[in-house]
């Protein structure tokens, strides 16, 4: 069975060690420990050596490092090749020489931050750099540089395509950013559904209580289960027939559709008995 991709990103910021087991015992697909926005300029050095105290091969974490515009890019860098780094968020990402320096210090895996119109320009050439993993929308950091005042339709464009950038790729669905209202829970689970619909394959969570809600949006639900179940099993009857399920016909297309259903759920289902803790189950 294939892994699960990660569907919630759990921010932690880089100077509150005592908050690392605590993210990562919160059922979020990955944990990012924040070195950039989380910790003020007067706490960088402090927060980067915590870090690489914590890390390690069983606890492993991303790391959002500060831009490569940024005096603390390079020393963030030394992070790259410790155990335990899963991999590295690159916040502003721009260039594709940027890119080029957190794979030539070792990351995993490179995820960029698309949050500025310049890293939107360059999206295609940075989503084919070597070893990004995912892009990841900075939606808030978006909207400032470009003038944008929304959430919705005004990004539509921007998202939509950077699933189109993430298809042509060949990498994972992007990662949609974050919902800033923590306790509004039919907020976020509106947030959620739209990055799903649009084709995205995660979201970015600043609080543990967002965890929870995101995996669930992101996960195959009953009624989707129970569908894929009814289409696979006429099919498999139809012996190459046309066939109607719900009143609709089934092709290939419908039937591939109905098999990544039930194969996620699987996966999914595997995830939370394995991983996730028990006030979750």
């Amino acid at each position: 069975m294939q892994p699960l991709t990660p569907r919630s990103y759990l921010f932690v910021p880089g100077n509150r060690p005592e908050r690392f087991g605590k993210a990562c015992a919160a059922g979020a697909g990955a944990v990012i420990v924040d070195l950039e926005d989380a910790v003020p300029p007067a706490e960088k050095a402090a927060a980067r050596a915590s870090v690489a105290a914590w890390l390690a091969i069983d606890k492993p974490a991303l790391i959002r490092i500060n831009s490569a515009d940024t005096e603390w890019f390079h020393d963030d860098l030394a992070l790259c090749r410790l155990p335990g780094v899963a991999g590295i968020v690159l916040p502003k990402a721009e260039r594709v020489d940027d890119i080029a320096s957190v794979e030539r210090a070792g990351a995993a895996f490179i995820l960029p931050l698309i949050e500025s119109a310049q890293g939107f320009w360059n999206v295609k050439a940075l989503s084919q750099a070597p070893r990004v993993q995912r892009l990841v929308f900075g939606s808030i950091d978006f909207q400032l540089d470009l003038g944008i005042n929304g959430d919705n339709e005004e990004l539509l464009y921007f998202r939509s395509q950077l699933v189109l950038v993430s298809r042509i790729a060949g990498i994972q669905a992007p990662v949609d950013g974050v919902s800033t209202a923590i306790d509004d829970h039919e907020q976020l689970r509106s947030d959620t559904l739209r990055a799903r619909r649009l084709g995205f394959g995660a979201k970015l969570c600043i609080h543990p209580k967002q965890v929870g809600q995101v995996n669930e949006g992101f996960s195959p639900n009953k009624s989707d289960v129970a569908w894929a179940r009814r289409v696979l099993e006429a099919a498999s009857t139809a012996q190459g027939a046309a066939v109607a399920v719900d009143g609709k016909m089934v092709d290939r297309p419908v039937i591939h559709k109905a098999q990544e259903i039930l194969d996620e759920s699987e996966r999914w289902n595997s995830f939370v008995q394995g991983v996730m803790p028990d006030t979750q189950k």
